[in-house]
């Protein structure tokens, strides 16, 4: 097979318990290829033009602002949309999320569904494509993004979006949305903006969206007893605009609402549900009803 420009080598292995086909590299020497770590290695070698290019207030706004939106395009596009179907969008709507998600530089939407319910299937289990628990931080915070284990998905695990030729399109092409994102803000703000606005902010976006499946794993409290490790983090929640309440979570995956109680801020769904007073978002799944519930 053909990844990034290189010939791997790949053998598949079937997962006895679950019946999931995993790809691993079959030679460890081949995990991970110059191509799949060039522009992750080189974003965060650019972090250091902070050093000539001072912060400035406008500077710090626009880094929050690059990195909230981006992270809602996680969180409400990837996430709870595309990997969840948790509530329901126009097509014109879905496409725009999509793009938006994919500003995030976290690789096509299609290619993030398929690995996000692969991982709700099997969580921290040895199908689990990114278990801090059975492959160390390491590997669950950034290594299986790097590595060529899981370039490929399974088309039948998203087989509800792939007759829209539009997300097909964007997400074998998921480079173009963020390299329109990244040039749009050094158009309008030059050098000082690109660095703050698209380098800084993606590095930030990275490994805050990366912390929900290493920290929220091994970091925080459990009010559900389900079957993996899955923890509840209000700074991860506060951080991710939500995702931290990650035992929540995964009591209830297929809800559009994580924060289940008033103090638990889940700014993701709040967004949302304003949305939907302009007919922009519908259909929310409810949350899964629970002994502990009022």
């Amino acid at each position: 097979m053909i990844c990034n420009g290189q010939k791997l080598d790949i053998t598949l292995h079937l997962n006895e318990d679950s019946g999931v086909d995993t790809a691993v590299a079959a030679n460890p020497k081949d995990r991970y290829q110059f191509g799949a770590v060039l522009f992750f290695v080189v974003l965060h070698l650019g972090v250091v033009a902070v050093w000539w290019t001072p912060p400035t207030l406008p500077l710090l706004a626009l880094l929050a602002a690059t990195y909230a939106v981006r992270m809602f395009g996680v969180t409400a596009g990837y996430h709870r949309y595309f990997g969840h179907r948790s509530y329901a969008l126009g097509r014109v709507a879905q496409l725009a999320m999509a793009f938006l998600a994919q500003t995030s530089a976290q690789k096509g939407v299609l290619w993030w569904a398929a690995h996000h319910r692969l991982h709700h299937r099997e969580s921290d289990r040895e199908g689990d494509v990114h278990s801090p628990h059975r492959r160390g931080f390491w590997w669950a915070h950034v290594g299986w993004v790097l590595s060529n284990d899981f370039d490929e998905y399974d088309p039948g695990a998203v087989r509800d979006f792939q007759h829209y030729p539009e997300l097909v399109w964007l997400d074998r092409h998921h480079w173009v949305p963020t390299v329109v994102f990244g040039a749009l803000v050094a158009a309008i703000g030059g050098w000082p903006a690109f660095v703050w606005g698209y380098v800084v902010s993606t590095v930030v976006l990275y490994h805050c969206t990366f912390a929900i499946n290493s920290l929220a794993h091994l970091w925080g409290t459990r009010r559900f007893d389900t079957a993996d490790e899955s923890r509840n983090n209000w700074w991860l929640a506060l951080i991710t605009l939500g995702e931290g309440w990650h035992n929540n979570h995964h009591f209830s995956p297929g809800s559009c609402r994580q924060g289940r109680h008033w103090w638990e801020l889940d700014i993701t769904y709040l967004i949302l549900k304003a949305l939907s007073w302009v007919g922009i978002t519908r259909g929310f799944r409810p949350l899964r009803k629970a002994r502990t519930d009022p």
